[in-house]
């Protein structure tokens, strides 16, 4: 099977089981699809030098140390074109060998009950290796997801291995359609983006960036708009890995290493139920670019550049 059908097949199969929980595709301007992990957006101004201070990235001047669960000092890019959030696909025109490795810790808020039956939405192992492997990596976490797992969230939000970013609270779709979530706008969205700093913060989390990736992929310029006085910098990917519901670990493996490109970030899964076989692929994707003399950093660094 091509990547490209296996990525229709993973969204697909997000839908239906998550309601798109998974990476999944972006929409431009106009209301149309993009290609899956290009999402066409307005193209980005040059990253800011003044890092946000805490609560309110973006404004410079600062130098207190941020809350626990607040947004802390990280590079973001400056707005868009008339106040949109600004979008981070991948860093262009590196010199250096660098790859971003993304995780997304789904959970939608109407998912307690089948946690509470002991389906897991955390993967301790996949953090575990990461750890082992020295990968500093960018988990996307939502709010939901430090509430049903607070010791993890503060254990990855403590660690200088890991940043946490901003995934929503509810996992709820930003822009319909997206893949059957039910849709937040206007100051529905904006506060799901405060809620969800604030289980962080209630999780204990340190090391929060103020970057958000929107459910599913899903986003609009009215999704742009509902967020901008959030101050993040929306982070999509351009590699999308395939570990959303795989049962072959080579595979998932086999595409990340196919579209890795210097500057890329990767979107994979923190979800041991949706994402089974992620921490086996990492053994075979971390080794094999570390070969290829590639560099692991956060997206914090990537945006930074």
């Amino acid at each position: 099977m091509s990547a490209s059908v296996r990525n229709v097949a993973v969204v697909t199969a997000l839908g239906a089981a998550l309601a798109g929980c998974a990476g999944g595709t972006g929409t431009s301007k106009t209301g149309g699809e993009a290609r899956m992990g290009t999402p066409a957006a307005s193209t980005p101004a040059s990253p800011s030098t003044s890092p946000g201070t805490p609560g309110t990235p973006g404004t410079p001047g600062s130098s207190a140390a941020p809350r626990p669960g607040a947004p802390g000092k990280a590079p973001t890019i400056a707005p868009g074109p008339n106040g949109l959030t600004p979008v981070f696909e991948r860093a262009k025109r590196q010199a250096e060998k660098t790859v971003a490795l993304t995780f997304d810790a789904d959970m939608t808020s109407d998912q307690g009950p089948r946690a509470a039956s002991g389906e897991r939405f955390d993967n301790p192992e996949l953090i575990s290796t990461l750890r082992t492997l020295k990968v500093p990596s960018t988990i996307f976490m939502t709010g939901r997801w430090a509430e049903e797992y607070p010791d993890q969230a503060k254990a990855i939000g403590t660690d200088p291995n890991f940043e946490i970013a901003n995934h929503s609270y509810s996992h709820h779709a930003f822009k319909s359609p997206c893949y059957g979530l039910p849709t937040l706008d206007g100051a529905a969205a904006r506060a799901d983006v405060d809620r969800a700093f604030a289980a962080f913060r209630t999780a204990g989390a340190v090391n929060t960036v103020p970057y958000f990736r929107f459910p599913g992929g899903c986003y609009d310029d009215q999704a742009l708009r509902a967020i901008a006085t959030a101050k993040v910098t929306a982070v999509q990917w351009d590699v999308v890995s395939g570990d959303a519901f795989a049962k072959d670990p080579d595979a998932v493996a086999e595409q990340v290493l196919a579209g890795v490109k210097p500057g890329s970030v990767v979107v994979m899964h923190c979800t041991r139920s949706a994402a089974p076989v992620t921490e086996e692929a990492i053994h075979t994707i971390v080794p094999e670019l570390r070969k290829r003399g590639y560099r692991f950093v956060k997206v914090s660094e990537l945006i930074g550049k």
